[in-house]
């Protein structure tokens, strides 16, 4: 089941099964910075606001914003 980034909690594990529609704009640089479909991750911690949130994949610590969080299509693990 497809789900957002944002229900997610810290610590926990993910995998990225697409993107939304609306988000062309970022869909590029998202790819470009390795969030391909089949990448797994793990929620490393949400700033106080909520607005970024930091995720560990492929070895390396990843901050997103949330518009640029709200286009990924997940799954919980």
């Amino acid at each position: 089941m497809a789900m957002s980034l944002k229900n997610l909690s810290v610590g926990d594990l993910g995998k990225i099964i697409g993107f939304e529609q609306t988000g062309k704009a970022y869909r590029k640089r998202l790819l470009a910075m390795g969030l391909t479909p089949g990448t797994e991750f793990s929620i490393t911690r949400f700033a106080p606001m909520g607005d970024p949130v930091e995720i560990k994949l492929r070895g390396f610590s990843l901050t997103l914003r949330k518009d640029e969080a709200a286009i990924l299509l997940i799954e919980k693990l």
